[in-house]
């Protein structure tokens, strides 16, 4: 790790996370780790081809400043984060108020004024940081739900920058998003970007409504005003477009790593550990309760009792990486899911061979590659979810046209994704279905089903949506 101090740069990137986690020795001296993530693995790779810096908290929860430090060729500027600012703005306003409320109010949202000010303060802190990093005349790519707020307060610092902004979870329909009480704040946090990004179409048009809705402006107002035409937006003295572009992943390094020797030995060794069944059926998810794990188990459990899987020749397997586990939240959904699993072992389960293997840790890139191109049908089945790179992955991954894929509706991932076996997660009977033909597909329609796949995974990668965000950005 070394020192990258007094450097800017014409292009940062701006999220709640630095792509690695910074942890004290024994010794006191600071370890680098890379950080686990979406965000991380989907926009690592284009920065590094644009020599750009990386603002972002660094993991450790003290008040000492950090210098910024080179970490494998990236520069890093760590925005330090106290104790009670993670409680307050990460895991209380960013967690427990926006998260659930823009995931379709899976859970309730709890509204608190104090984890408020946390937000907006640490927002500030943010913007102040960025101001420091961008050359003069640059170029910002803000990420995510977390900081919202910090578009208008950079415009504040550094007009003279071009400030981007893309949100990676779903944009809630109007009248959810109404009901937070900083509603104003926030859109006029965005309201500072030069662009706004969504995943899906459907986002970006509900912003534009509330983008003339609260804008700041009196309805019956001529003169200086907020109106839309074709996804731009006229804020004040500034045009602020608006657009969906649906991130992918680095489609063809998962086909490279699917693709070596390692991989196949490892997947073989995969089928061997679980006892060489018929059919291998996977779940990769976050430990989250957007992502339909536990109605996921019930249609296994289910289909198990109605004989439709025999657990002499089909498995599942579950890996669910630890997440927010200081959430209430999370800690109860942990508990039911496995409660779940070990109900459904007890049923259904032998000695030595459990119908579902679960394992609640994170696993190396390789070996979840592995689990992959082992795997006969993936299941991804989120009640809401902004994309859904795990779905892509998993297709990047099987270039011997092989398996097959489980997709929910409610995945941004889903309207590229059309020849996969499409569901609503909701609905527990077409869950069942969907798995049940899934593993039953005839070889030539699965091949069939899986090449549409891949050529779109591959087409559209990572790349593709960085560039295709970044050319509108720049776009007169």
């Amino acid at each position: 790790m070394s020192s990258g101090k007094g450097s800017t740069a014409d292009f940062v990137v701006v999220a709640n996370r630095l792509p690695v986690d910074l942890e004290r020795g024994k010794d006191g001296e600071i370890i680098a780790k890379r950080s686990p993530g979406g965000l991380v693995s989907a926009l690592e790779p284009f920065l590094r081809s644009q020599q750009g810096a990386w603002v972002g908290w660094p993991g450790l929860t003290e008040d000492s400043k950090l210098d910024p430090f080179e970490e494998d060729g990236l520069l890093l500027h760590p925005v330090m984060l106290g104790a009670q600012d993670v409680e307050d703005y990460y895991e209380g306003f960013s967690n427990s108020t926006l998260w659930p409320l823009y995931h379709d109010v899976v859970m309730p949202p709890i509204f608190d004024r104090a984890w408020w000010d946390a937000y907006v303060r640490v927002n500030q802190k943010f913007a102040e940081a960025t101001a420091a990093v961008v050359a003069e005349g640059g170029t910002v790519w803000i990420q995510d739900y977390q900081l919202q707020l910090v578009p208008k307060l950079l415009r504040e610092l550094r007009p003279d920058v071009r400030i981007g902004f893309f949100l990676h979870i779903p944009f809630p329909p109007i009248e959810l998003f109404m009901q937070l009480p900083w509603r104003t704040e926030i859109i006029q946090g965005l309201l500072g970007a030069d662009l706004v990004g969504f995943h899906r179409p459907g986002g970006a048009q509900n912003f534009l409504w509330l983008a003339r809705r609260l804008g700041g402006v009196e309805p019956m107002t001529t003169a200086v005003g907020v109106r839309t035409k074709q996804g731009l937006v006229q804020h004040g003295d500034r045009s602020v477009k608006v657009g969906a572009f649906p991130i992918s992943i680095d489609s063809q390094q998962f086909d490279t790593l699917a693709r070596s020797r390692d991989t196949e030995l490892r997947a073989k060794e995969i089928r061997e550990e679980l006892g060489n069944p018929k059919r291998i059926m996977l779940g990769v998810d976050r430990l989250d309760y957007t992502k339909g794990i536990e109605l996921r188990l019930q249609a296994i459990r289910e289909l198990l009792a109605e004989g439709r899987i025999d657990p002499e020749d089909t498995v599942m397997v579950q890996l669910a990486t630890p997440s927010r586990e200081r959430v209430e939240h999370y800690k109860q959904m942990r508990e039911d899911i496995e409660r779940e699993v070990g109900r459904i072992n007890g049923e259904f389960g032998k000695i030595g061979h459990p119908a579902v293997h679960y394992l609640h840790q994170s696993v190396s890139k390789q070996e979840l590659v592995a689990f992959y191109t082992a795997a006969d049908v993936m299941v991804v089945n989120p009640v809401r979810d902004g994309m859904n790179l795990v779905c892509k992955e998993y297709v990047a991954c099987r270039h011997d046209l092989g398996g097959a894929l489980v997709l929910s509706e409610m995945a941004g991932a889903a309207a590229e994704l059309t020849s996969a076996f499409l569901v609503n997660p909701h609905d527990l009977e077409g869950v069942k279905d969907a798995i049940e033909a899934a593993l039953i597909v005839n070889p030539a329609e699965g091949r069939r089903r899986m090449r549409a796949l891949r050529r779109q995974v591959l087409t559209h990668d990572v790349d593709r949506w960085a560039r295709s965000f970044l050319e509108a950005l720049h776009a007169s």
